[in-house]
């Protein structure tokens, strides 16, 4: 059953309204042009009847009513196309001297043709209408004078149009009944072709729910490699990456919680053992206080990271420029993580050059961003490993080079471990938003993030960034 606003119902009207109007404008065409054919057909057979009229009737042999009268009679005996065509053969007073007719109570009042070829110049007279007995008729009359211009009489030739009217009417009614079989298979062709598609369209809407309602796994069987077909994969397809988002969202809470609980176990645990001991001497306070503010720090970096993400998703990540010694700020990182490298048993090194040019950017954004690199080079690369930092100015570019030696990228994930909460190797620590913001930060200082990988030989992050131009 159609709904109002059903697709089928509007294109069944608009369907039917168009056919239905061409097939009526060639009805009417078709009529006129068939009228037009059939009755001109009928005037030139009247108009050659009546062309011959005058090798009968020549005014060198007409002198008198006397030899109009013989030639009159010879020529209605010897008239061939009585079967179609009636003859009636009047006198110079009105009266009827011969026809073809059986009836002979013609009004010659009526007869307008006949009044016309009396009056006209051409001796020509042509009606085509109903008769007094209500039949459709047209009809020729043509004067015949003497030479020296007596008026003789008259002769009329005259045809039935109802049976020409019937032969129209039935082609138009054959046209009408095609076109209704035309407009019947049109619209039962155009129903099941719509149905076809509305069906799909029914399901992929059903699918479309049944996703939004949490159900990822859900499939579109694809019929058709059309447009349909397509769209088929596109729902597919969305419902795999919203499946996949929604597997990544869930790891990164379970990881962030984790990232998150582990500084507060710490805290809590060391706030519970100075409140609740008697006495504990300088040196075991002191390691418990600093391990409050090493956690308490760690859980501010956390926070801050997620903070930077909520920016990040609502495209407001803040970015403060201003001209910076990016040396500087790269240098600062390292120092950051030296420490950490030797406690680790990893070489960590930096090729740091006498100068490069300046840069427009925001110094402790760019600094979280060499943090997050070398802490992620650090977290993947074992004990007895090695992380180098370099810098080059190439050109118009500064060029961060920072690679290891450690377990490398699989190649089928290089092209997404900047996406949000995707982590290439979930056994390691990290929220895996990181990379995520590295790569925005970068970004929004117009420079390039590129990382080359190879599992198991290491990684090389190479980041560049404009210089400042001196007109």
């Amino acid at each position: 059953m159609f709904t109002v606003k059903s697709i089928t119902k509007r294109w069944i009207i608009n369907s039917l309204l168009f056919t239905t109007s061409v097939l009526a404008v060639s009805i009417v065409v078709f009529a006129a042009s068939m009228k037009k054919y059939f009755y001109n057909s009928i005037y030139q057979t009247l108009y050659a009847e009546s062309g011959n009229l005058y090798d009968t009737f020549t005014s060198d042999t007409l002198e008198s009513t006397i030899t109009f009268e013989a030639a009159a009679l010879d020529y209605i005996q010897t008239f061939s196309e009585k079967d179609s065509v009636k003859v009636t053969i009047f006198d110079d007073n009105n009266k009827i001297l011969y026809s073809t007719l059986k009836d002979r109570s013609e009004n010659i009042q009526e007869m307008k043709d006949y009044n016309q070829a009396l009056n006209s110049a051409d001796n020509f007279g042509l009606f085509t209408g109903k008769n007094l007995s209500g039949e459709k008729i047209m009809a020729e009359t043509r004067s015949v004078y003497t030479k020296s211009g007596k008026y003789l009489g008259a002769v009329r030739y005259t045809t039935s149009l109802d049976e020409t009217d019937n032969t129209i009417g039935l082609g138009i009614s054959i046209l009408v009944l095609l076109g209704a079989i035309m407009i019947i298979f049109v619209t039962t062709l155009g129903v099941y072709f719509l149905k076809s598609i509305i069906n799909s369209i029914v399901k992929i809407s059903q699918t479309a729910k049944d996703i939004a309602g949490g159900d990822f796994n859900i499939k579109i069987r694809k019929r058709h490699n059309d447009e349909i077909g397509k769209l088929c994969d596109a729902v597919n397809y969305m419902a795999e990456e919203l499946s996949l988002s929604e597997k990544l969202k869930n790891e990164f809470v379970s990881s962030i919680s984790h990232e998150l609980r582990t500084p507060l176990t710490a805290v809590k645990g060391w706030a519970e053992t100075i409140q609740t001991a008697d006495s504990l001497d300088s040196e075991t306070l002191n390691k418990g206080l600093q391990i409050i503010a090493h956690e308490t720090e760690r859980l501010s970096g956390i926070v801050e990271e997620l903070l930077d993400f909520s920016r990040l998703q609502k495209e407001k990540l803040p970015v403060i420029a201003d001209k910076i010694d990016i040396l500087a700020e790269l240098g600062e990182a390292v120092y950051i993580f030296k420490k950490r490298a030797d406690a680790e048993g990893k070489i960590l090194t930096y090729d740091e050059p006498k100068i490069v040019s300046p840069i427009l950017g925001d110094k402790n954004r760019l600094k979280q961003v060499f943090i997050n690199i070398i802490d992620n080079a650090l977290k993947y690369t074992e004990k007895g490993g090695s992380v180098s930092v370099n810098v080059k100015e190439k050109d118009t570019e500064v060029i961060i080079n920072i690679t290891d030696n450690g377990c490398g990228i699989p190649k089928e994930h290089i092209n997404k471990v900047t996406e949000k909460f995707y982590k290439a190797n979930s056994a390691k620590k990290g929220s895996g938003i990181g990379l995520a913001i590295v790569d925005e930060i970068v970004k929004a200082h117009k420079g390039s993030l590129e990382i080359i990988s190879e599992e198991n030989f290491g990684t090389t992050i190479n980041i560049s960034f404009p210089v400042i131009k001196y007109s």
